[in-house]
Order: C-alpha cells, then sequence, then structure tokens
C-alpha cells in the first residue's frame, strides 16, 4: 500500500467524524492526483467533487486551483487536507469556502505544522520506514533528498518547504495567521490533535 493511500485511510474516520450524514454535497480542496478522500465520500453515498490541478479525470473531478474553480455550490461540507498551506492567498481561499458552504456548513481542516518537525523526529520516522521496494513512498524520497543534500536538517527542511511554499506555522503573514483567518469567517468546533485532549473554541 502506497504512503498516499495509507494516510488517507488514517485520516478518513476523522474526517468522515465531522461530515454531515450522506448523501450530503462535499467538496474536497486539494485532492492530487490520486483522487484524494473522493472515492471513499462516494462509497460512503456522499456526492463529493475533489478540486486539483493535478486531479484525475472524470466527472468527480475539477482540473484546477480552487480560486479558479468554480466550486459548485452551495455544499455541506469542504474537506482541505494538507492543502491550505500551499495557497497564495490564504484571505480569499477561506472566503471562497465561506461563500461556498451552505449556512451551518462544515469545512474539515487537516494541517501540519513543518516547523515542529524537528531533527529527531525526522529520525524516528525514517527509522521506522519499510523497505522501499518498487514503490517508494513519499517519506522515503525526502530521507534520500535530506540525505544526499549534505545540509543540517533545519536547513534541508526550510529549503523544502520554500520550494514547496509550505507556509510555516509561525510566519507573520502567511500561515501565522491561519488561525486569526479562520476565526474571522468560521466557527471552530474542536481543534484535536495526537495524545491531546479535545478542546472546544
Amino acid at each position: 500500500m502506497a504512503d498516499r493511500e495509507r494516510w488517507l485511510d488514517a485520516v478518513w474516520p476523522f474526517v468522515r467524524e465531522w461530515l454531515p450524514d450522506a448523501p450530503a454535497r462535499v467538496v474536497e480542496i486539494g485532492c492530487g492526483s490520486s483522487g484524494g478522500f473522493v472515492p471513499r465520500l462516494e462509497q460512503a453515498g456522499y456526492e463529493a467533487t475533489g478540486i486539483d490541478p493535478k486531479a484525475p479525470p472524470g466527472p468527480s473531478y475539477r482540473q484546477a486551483e480552487f480560486e479558479d474553480s468554480g466550486i459548485p455550490g452551495p455544499v455541506d461540507a469542504i474537506i482541505a487536507s494538507l492543502s491550505l498551506h500551499h495557497v497564495a492567498d490564504l484571505g480569499e481561499v477561506l472566503d471562497l469556502m465561506h461563500t461556498a458552504l451552505v449556512p451551518g456548513g462544515v469545512a474539515v481542516v487537516v494541517e501540519w505544522a513543518r516547523d515542529r518537525f524537528d531533527e529527531a523526529t525526522a529520525r524516528w520516522c525514517f527509522d521506522r520506514l519499510p523497505e522501499p521496494g518498487d514503490d517508494p513512498g513519499w517519506l522515503h524520497g525526502q530521507r534520500a533528498e535530506w540525505r544526499e543534500s549534505g545540509l543540517a536538517w533545519d536547513d534541508w527542511l526550510r529549503s523544502w518547504a520554500q520550494a514547496e511554499t509550505a507556509h510555516r506555522a509561525g510566519h507573520p503573514e502567511r500561515a501565522g495567521c491561519q488561525v486569526r483567518s479562520r476565526d474571522a469567517r468560521f466557527r471552530a468546533l474542536l481543534l484535536r490533535g495526537p495524545g491531546r485532549d479535545q478542546r472546544s473554541r
């Protein structure tokens, strides 16, 4: 099983927990070339659309940036899994999400704080990787690139993030404002991470 499929399998129960009942209309921002959660959504009875410039062909997908996709609205829920840290104008995307949702609609956002992915965490992950086989995963590639770069972990991670336009959680003009930008448009019901208590907002 590819890393992407393992990730989707692991996160799907969390995403599903927060969605309205099927057959709600759901849009996934940044579904990627594998289709993201769209197949799981459709199997669960949802009317799903995945939006991504690299989205696969087919009637359930739109090959476009979210900002230019002409999102099919109104929708009952929007999923953004590891995609908002890439957008150029977070405020614009949040406005589009807010406009596309029905009153009381749900936005399920899954993000990671890459600036907290320190060397100890990286080594822990890399030490537990299976043999790459014929289909090496994303982490196999990251490990190889870091080793080949000769850079210290922090320097390599910073250069990777710049190349990927992955905003730092503490960046004053980008993702550091994600929570404030989100709170101006949405009411956060729950923030939860592995090993942390549930926190209502």
